[in-house]
């Protein structure tokens, strides 16, 4: 009498992981991107803070400063202006009003993200290197200035709001575009910045990458939060 031969015992299959899980991890992509960008403002606040008012790069500062000569009217000076005041602190409603939608929708967790993240990025990080740094702004500025020029505060407003809006309101299959138009976006305030004389080049590029790496290193930490309470994933990094 033959003996049925017996089958293999079935390996169970590895469960599926769902698309929320795997969007809720946070991403070693993300934390790396916004350490590099946060040391670009963290070493070049130590170069300055040596010699405030005459760093190693000042003669770039100068150079860049003299192409940004008059004669300051016509439409420069309308986008000069209106970025001025985005950055300034009636700029402050554009924050307030994304605050308030997030408030509307009962997206708490977003929220305390916007409210955490704007505070942390321009009171703690930029006013921290204004006052550790105190770098003499260029002479004659045309707008009204606060002390301290390095790092630039529009420029790094600009650039963490770039990041938070993308987090907060814009689809994942869109953000490439949108950090592509956000990048021109900080690139003008940078520009405005110096075109007005209120900041040097250098002032600028340590804002944007302290406003961009603060937002990115928060998005990191909050990532996973942001997207269980989206429930899709939409807050996963891209």
């Amino acid at each position: 009498m033959s003996r049925t031969p017996l089958a293999p015992p079935s390996v169970p299959a590895a469960p599926a992981t769902p698309a929320g899980d795997r969007a809720a991890r946070r991403r070693p992509g993300v934390l790396l991107v916004g350490l590099l960008l946060l040391a670009v403002p963290a070493a070049l606040a130590l170069v300055v803070r040596r010699h405030p008012a005459a760093p190693p790069f000042q003669g770039a500062d100068d150079r860049w400063l003299s192409w940004m000569g008059g004669p300051h009217d016509g439409p420069y000076a309308l986008v000069a202006s209106a970025l001025n005041w985005f950055g300034g602190p009636a700029g402050i409603v554009v924050p307030l009003a994304l605050l308030l939608f997030l408030l509307v929708r009962r997206r708490w967790v977003s929220a305390g993200f916007l409210l955490g993240v704007y505070l942390f990025g321009n009171m703690l990080v930029v006013q921290g290197l204004k006052y550790l740094v105190d770098r003499p702004r260029p002479a004659h500025p045309l707008v009204r200035v606060d002390h301290g020029s390095f790092p630039s505060g529009h420029a790094a407003g600009a650039a963490l709001l770039v990041v938070l809006f993308g987090v907060l309101l814009v689809p994942a299959a869109r953000r490439r575009l949108w950090w592509a138009g956000g990048a021109l976006f900080t690139l003008a305030m940078m520009w405005s910045r110096t075109w007005l004389h209120a900041h040097w080049l250098s002032d600028t590029v340590a804002g944007a990458a302290a406003g961009a790496g603060a937002a990115l290193l928060a998005w990191w930490l909050c990532g996973p939060a942001l997207a269980r309470e989206a429930g899709t994933g939409a807050a996963s990094a891209v």
